[in-house]
């Protein structure tokens, strides 16, 4: 575990360092063969496209429902080795905390929530389309080098790899229990009459549950967002809400990407009464919490400042929530050295624990846009990009929405009279989230970061 501590110290050392890249010495682990060139440049040459239907079409297109009632492969990483789980998760895990950190900051003393597997994936999505210098740009942020080789088929493989792995990691959350409810819809709106190439969109089939593609007159943007909202609405049977308040006129394509995960946590019981959340250090609210008893991987840092607790959520997925302690905010925590290299996931032990924290329901929504510009990369998926390998037309990308939603209650099992009645006094130890902390959750074999998130008052669930 300290080569895996130290790798990761060393990548948000380079993070730091390098300000607008993340470089990560390749392993050459996702592996194809000269066929697969060979496939890829024929479908290149052959250059199919696709013209989406208008957003207003009361009929499923057929590109669309065929993409959609694909079959996929059941998930399974038995074929990864470690080194193949932890490459991937790492560059998630590196990009993730980058994106945070712009969130953060953005957003101060609210509730943060996002997805660091989809906004990943989404940024694949993109490099795929992408050719030249736009393509070399992304590559440097999504932090790998792909061997060497015919540079385009070798960055296209790779590409699709990684986002089909990802994928894979995905799925297996949502092939957990019955008490785990996992879903991601990708929809893709092009301005009216652009041809989009085939390939590229049947790269984007593995990424989502369900994909869509419309046509949008965005000259009037107003209308254009109203018709956006409504479809995502009707498309999410309600879930998706009014995420798009304005766009740019003079865009031609715009991304959205909505992932949602509840989980209806095991023989955990909801407390009678609601307790108090200490927002700050003068304001307090009642919220309602749960409690889950069992042995879990806990820690202390050495100095105190924080604790950390790992409870499995499923047999797919884990959750891992740090908080503050001995007086320390979470504000100091995020910006110490430790928790951007993600380090506070290491050394936990098993202990015997009572954990109390609150229901959750939080929602968030991100423009990558707006994220690369906090991160000064604004030129990465801007007007001057190249997207050669999307469209034959100069596209300009307007808006890459990213939307989390992440919900945490009760199986609705009843609390026992006293549940700790079993066990001799202090045997348990009480572990009470009743402040301000972080959460993330993993899956567990890839120990991919799915959810990373900040949670300031429960109550407000974005």
């Amino acid at each position: 575990m300290n080569v895996v501590a130290d790798f990761l110290c060393l990548l948000a050392c380079l993070t730091v360092v390098t300000c607008d890249r993340v470089y990560v010495h390749p392993f050459n682990l996702f592996s194809f063969n000269e066929s697969d060139c060979d496939k890829l440049e024929k479908m290149v040459q052959e250059g199919k496209t696709i013209v989406p239907v208008s957003i207003e079409s009361q009929t499923t297109p057929e590109y669309e429902d065929g993409m959609n009632d694909n079959k996929l492969e059941a998930a399974n990483l038995s074929t990864w080795g470690k080194e193949e789980r932890s490459y991937l998760s790492d560059l998630v895990v590196v990009l993730g905390m980058r994106f945070y950190s712009a969130l953060q900051k953005a957003q101060r003393g609210q509730n943060v929530l996002l997805s660091p597997t989809s906004l990943y994936s989404s940024l694949l999505s993109f490099y795929l389309g992408a050719s030249n210098q736009t393509a070399l740009d992304l590559k440097g942020l999504l932090g790998f080098d792909p061997p060497s080789g015919n540079p385009d088929c070798i960055s296209t493989a790779v590409g699709s790899n990684f986002l089909s792995s990802l994928r894979t990691i995905e799925r297996l959350v949502k092939s957990g229990d019955q008490e785990l409810l996992f879903c991601k819809t990708l929809s893709l709106f092009s301005a009216p009459g652009i041809a989009l190439f085939q390939l590229f969109m049947e790269h984007l089939l593995p990424s989502a549950d369900a994909f869509y593609a419309r046509a949008v007159d965005f000259a009037n943007p107003g209308k254009a967002a109203k018709q956006i909202n409504a479809f995502v609405e009707a498309k999410s049977e309600g879930r998706s809400k009014g995420f798009l308040a304005d766009m740019d006129p003079s865009a031609e394509l715009l991304f959205v990407v909505d992932v949602r995960l509840t989980v209806n946590v095991k023989q955990a019981f909801p407390l009678k009464e609601p307790q108090e959340f200490w927002v700050d250090s003068n304001t307090k609210v009642l919220v309602p919490m749960l409690s889950i008893m069992g042995t879990f991987k806990y820690k202390t840092d050495a100095s105190g400042t924080f604790s950390v607790v790992e409870v499995p959520l499923s047999q797919t997925a884990l959750l891992v929530l740090l908080q503050p302690s001995n007086g320390s905010d979470l504000e100091r925590l995020e910006s110490q050295p430790l928790w951007q290299s993600s380090a506070w996931l290491q050394r936990l032990s098993p202990r015997e624990i009572k954990l109390t924290l609150p229901t959750l329901t939080l929602e968030d929504s991100c423009d990558l846009q707006e994220l690369l510009a906090d991160m000064e990369l604004p030129a990465l998926l801007g007007k001057g990009a190249d997207f050669s390998k999307i469209s034959n037309a100069s596209l300009t990308v307007g808006k890459v929405i990213n939307k989390a939603f992440f919900k945490l209650a009760s199986d609705g099992t009843d609390q026992p009279e006293d549940p700790a009645a079993q066990k001799e006094d202090g045997v348990y130890l009480d572990v009470t989230l009743n402040k301000p902390f972080l959460f993330a959750v993993f899956e567990k074999q890839s120990r991919a970061m799915l959810f990373l998130g900040r949670v300031v008052n429960p109550l407000h669930e974005d």
